[in-house]
């Protein structure tokens, strides 16, 4: 289930925060329930994507571990178990809203898609992970019943896919300095090129930051928060940006660069200094 993974499902979680009702009761827990749900829906995809790489994964020299890769979990249990996931994550997002479970069942889908087909082709299978961030943020406006901004929107689909490339980079470095095919690592790893990865992570993170910026001084987020201020935060929004490149590209480790920055210090504490000092300014300052 990996639930190390789950920090991503903290965007779920966003419109509650950026609308500024994270001190409703009633909405916490709807927003809770969203993010729960989310997480169990993570938990059911990852568990039927090892069934469906197990013999791509005993050739990996780390994903070779995981339960189903090494035999320590049958496939008929791994399936079984992430059916039951799929089930509770569904019916709990219906007995918060109706539109909410619609998107969750879009969710599930759109990873059924990218696991059974549609992770082979490269760039579509980064294509696919940022809508299943965007979904996330939808989805947790629905939990709660507030539009979601289209700036929210976009940032987090432009920093969805700088984390996807990100990933796909690291693979590819990794592959190409064990001298083995990035194909026994990932299939759509054939079409990319470290080149044209990185050209690609510079635009989306000059963008996402700009997208940022513009959202910081929109004159609804303006209106919203009683205060331009938030645009302070960018510096982290920058920073934050360039230790992942750093860690994807530049200084690479063994680990993927999603699961480095989980345990990267200077990352975490940017992370941090980034959501108090957010967090202040919008509920700090009225």
């Amino acid at each position: 289930m990996r639930p190390r993974q789950w920090v991503k499902n903290l965007f779920v979680a966003a419109p509650l925060v950026f609308s500024k009702n994270l001190d409703d009761p009633s909405m916490a827990a709807e927003a809770a329930v969203a993010v729960l749900a989310f997480c169990l829906l993570s938990g059911a995809v990852y568990a039927f994507n090892d069934v469906r790489d197990a013999e791509a994964d005993r050739r990996h020299p780390l994903k070779q571990r995981r339960p189903v890769a090494s035999g320590a979990l049958g496939e008929r249990a791994a399936l079984a178990w992430a059916a039951a996931l799929a089930a509770v994550a569904l019916a709990a997002s219906a007995a918060v809203a109706w539109p909410l479970a619609a998107v969750a069942l879009g969710y599930l889908g759109n990873n059924l898609l990218y696991s059974l087909w549609l992770k082979r082709i490269a760039f579509l299978d980064v294509l696919l992970i940022a809508v299943g961030f965007l979904l996330r943020v939808w989805a947790g406006g629905l939990a709660i019943g507030v539009p979601v901004s289209p700036w929210l929107l976009a940032c987090t689909g432009l920093l969805a896919g700088l984390l996807g490339f990100g990933k796909r980079a690291h693979e590819l470095l990794q592959a190409e300095g064990a001298t083995r095919d990035p194909r026994d690592t990932r299939q759509s790893l054939a079409g990319y090129r470290v080149g044209s990865l990185r050209w690609a992570m510079a635009l989306l993170a000059i963008t996402t930051c700009a997208a940022y910026a513009l959202y910081t001084q929109d004159p609804h987020t303006v209106a919203s928060f009683g205060t331009r201020g938030l645009v302070v935060t960018l510096p982290f929004c920058m920073l934050g940006i360039a230790r992942f490149l750093q860690l994807a590209v530049w200084r690479p480790r063994e680990d993927s660069p999603t699961d480095a920055v989980l345990r990267d210090l200077p990352f975490l504490l940017n992370l941090a200094a980034w959501g108090g000092t957010v967090l202040f300014i919008i509920y700090g300052l009225d």
